[in-house]
């Protein structure tokens, strides 16, 4: 069993919003993967963005430039 971890979770109202955050994400270098949304959480769509807590400000500030559009974020032990 994998040691959960502090991480930065976002949540997505489509699967098109969660896939233009992660080529977004991949183009600008900010780390993290798409994983199933964590049963902690209730999102539009069954994907969340996993990140760790120390690349938060990188995905706000592209979440921000890029326009992007989300459901909501969450500091979360996944």
């Amino acid at each position: 069993m994998r040691k959960k971890e502090l991480c930065f979770v976002v949540a997505f109202h489509t699967t098109t919003e969660a896939l233009a955050l992660e080529e977004a994400a991949h183009q600008a270098g900010v780390v993290g993967r798409l994983i199933p949304i964590p049963t902690q959480i209730t999102a539009g769509c069954g994907l969340a963005w996993k990140m760790p807590i120390t690349a938060r400000a990188d995905m706000e500030q592209l979440l921000q430039q890029n326009h992007l559009t989300y459901d909501a974020s969450y500091e979360l032990w996944v």
